[in-house]
């Protein structure tokens, strides 16, 4: 939850911003910042895990634990869900109750999966093997004082950070919404990368890719649903965040993205070819969107094609991995009926 505070920290300001002045377009701010972060996570940072993995070790590809198959229904429910949001054209208060309540489902099953079947035993890498060796009376007001410091800090910075991107767009002439969907993205995005790629490199390269699968299901859910509400906030009523022609094609992007990555994973792997697919597809609208920066109607029309594409090789994958689909729905019933951790 740290380290994607400080991507919910400026969105979130973005929203509050938005039901507060709705006219200077903070709307459009918001959602390019919610949209770029959540492709950057699949389009960047999961082939990062795989890539690095394989520089590390030359294996061709990232094995994932069966249980696994928890985070993997999660982001196609949150997906699936994603789809409705297109269609409507908002992001409501009542999406922020079904979105928010994904991820209460998502944490509350992850929290039940037996220790047993946790393939992964290793010490933890970094400053939590210090502190996993600390007595319990220390650990835990070490780890409180930590989150706090640290979330202390982050919400701190957030406006000045969040304002210093919109000022230095006009300054420096470069198109606003560009520098929040990608600049601001990596700059918060990079703690959470951080901590995967300390993972990878200590030899535990599904933990890392999991912890990258997990945050995108996290602000696929949890920061998407955060959005409407912090605009409630900031206007004083429920209100629903509208998508414009821009955000729409946009948000749908995304959606498409994150379906094209789900059959990618169906096989309780991420392989080298899907995760260079990923990246090529991603650094391909990465371009076009720099290309086309001062032709929003060209725009547009290609994120619109993008978008489709995404969408097709996702239900030709999804057909050639029908019986992985099924495989990975016993497995997530398996899961249901475990029992709890302890027993």
């Amino acid at each position: 939850l740290v380290t994607v505070l400080p991507e919910y920290a400026v969105d979130i300001y973005y929203a509050f911003q938005a039901g507060r002045a709705p006219e200077e377009g903070y709307v459009a701010f918001a959602a390019a910042n919610m949209t770029g972060a959540n492709r950057l996570l699949i389009g960047l940072a999961w082939p990062a895990m795989v890539l690095l993995h394989w520089w590390r070790s030359r294996q061709r590809g990232v094995e994932l634990a069966p249980v696994n198959a928890i985070e993997i229904a999660a982001l196609a429910v949150a997906s699936g869900y994603a789809f409705l949001i297109v269609w409507k054209n908002t992001i409501s208060p009542w999406d922020s109750l079904v979105l928010i309540g994904v991820f209460g489902a998502y944490l509350w099953r992850v929290s039940r999966v037996p220790k047993a079947m946790d393939e992964e035993e290793e010490d933890e890498p970094g400053p939590g093997a210090v502190i996993a060796q600390m007595p319990a009376r220390q650990r835990w007001p070490v780890m409180i004082g930590m989150t706090v410091l640290a979330a202390g800090v982050i919400l701190a910075v957030a406006e000045p950070f969040a304002e210093s991107m919109i000022d230095g767009g006009r300054a420096l002439g470069i198109d606003q919404f560009l520098l929040i969907q990608w600049l601001a993205p990596i700059a918060s995005e990079a703690p959470a990368v951080v901590i995967a790629v300390l993972f990878v490199l200590a030899g535990r390269a599904a933990a890392g890719l999991v912890a990258m699968i997990s945050d995108k299901i996290n602000q696929w859910t949890l920061l998407v649903g955060m959005l409407p509400l912090a605009m409630s906030l900031g206007a004083g009523r429920l209100m629903a965040m509208p998508l414009d022609a821009r955000q729409h094609e946009e948000f749908f992007l995304t959606a498409t993205q994150s379906l094209f990555g789900l059959p990618l994973l169906l096989r309780g792997r991420l392989s080298i070819p899907g995760a260079v697919a990923l990246l090529v597809l991603f650094l391909a609208q990465l371009g076009v969107a720099f290309a086309l920066r001062n032709d929003e109607v060209r725009d547009i029309a290609a994120l619109t094609a993008i978008a489709w594409g995404y969408l097709a090789l996702a239900i030709a994958l999804m057909a050639l991995n029908a019986r992985a689909i099924l495989r990975l729905g016993r497995t997530v019933l398996s899961l249901t009926t475990a029992p709890p951790v302890g027993v």
